[in-house]
């Protein structure tokens, strides 16, 4: 019996930066009835709102449903009428400076220029920075094919880390790079959940698509949670299922 289930959000829950579709919103409000729910992203709030918070049923326990965007930097929770920030830890503007720098020298020494981008590539998201390589507004499809193996941001990963040593270098989504403070990455805001839910590590599980080295979701099994690896969101409703199932 798990206490707490925790998910990634894009490719996990949903297709990247889309809402959940009526069926996840629902499958999410059954397991609220069996455990508490955390979603872990790279994303900000105003994307958490879009995509979970505003998707799901009227029946559903927002009491139990812990949702942190970049991240886990920051953490917000549902009371008194509305979502309220719990806490939010942010970069300071040298540091935003020099993270800016590093990614214009990373993507030159690189080479890796698409021929056509969608809206703005690197997104301030205060406790976070983001590189999307597309653009915030890619299409899915575009998205998709451009870096499927994840063999670009790799090499991107490899270079930022060598200009930013005290940060934290994490792929995420399907073509987006995640650069946090030292030592944050999805196992530090699990150890953050820990802290503000009091439910123990042993007590959760983590359920995302990029368990694996390099991934942003692996810092959850270096941590020692159970998780579990899915392909796309349908196979996560076939895991949802699976934990209503044995939890009652």
């Amino acid at each position: 019996m798990k206490s707490l289930i925790a998910f990634d959000l894009d490719g996990t829950l949903a297709l990247s930066k889309q809402p959940l579709e009526a069926e996840m919103g629902e499958a999410l409000a059954d397991l609220l009835t069996v455990a508490h729910v955390a979603v872990i992203s790279g994303g900000d709030w105003p994307q958490f709102d879009k995509q979970v918070a505003s998707r799901l049923p009227a029946r559903a326990d927002l009491s139990r449903l812990w949702l942190m965007p970049t991240t886990g930097t920051k953490l917000y929770t549902h009371g008194d009428g509305g979502w309220r920030p719990v806490y939010a830890e942010l970069f300071d503007e040298a540091q935003k400076a020099t993270i800016l720098e590093a990614f214009d020298e990373a993507l030159e020494a690189t080479g890796f220029a698409p021929e056509q981008v969608w809206g703005e590539r690197i997104e301030d998201r205060g406790s976070q920075i983001t590189f999307s390589a597309l653009g915030q507004q890619a299409p899915i499809h575009a998205k998709e094919a451009w870096d499927p193996d994840f063999a670009k941001r790799t090499r991107i990963q490899a270079d930022l880390r060598q200009r930013l040593p005290g940060l934290s270098i994490n792929m995420g989504g399907a073509t987006s790079i995640d650069i946090t403070r030292a030592g944050v990455d999805k196992a530090y805001g699990l150890r953050k959940l820990r802290d503000e839910s009091g439910i123990a590590l042993d007590a959760m599980m983590f359920i995302g698509d990029a368990i694996f080295p390099g991934g942003n979701d692996y810092p959850a099994k270096q941590l020692g949670l159970d998780t579990v690896r899915v392909r796309d969101p349908q196979e996560t409703l076939a895991v949802i299922a699976a934990i209503i199932a044995c939890q009652k």
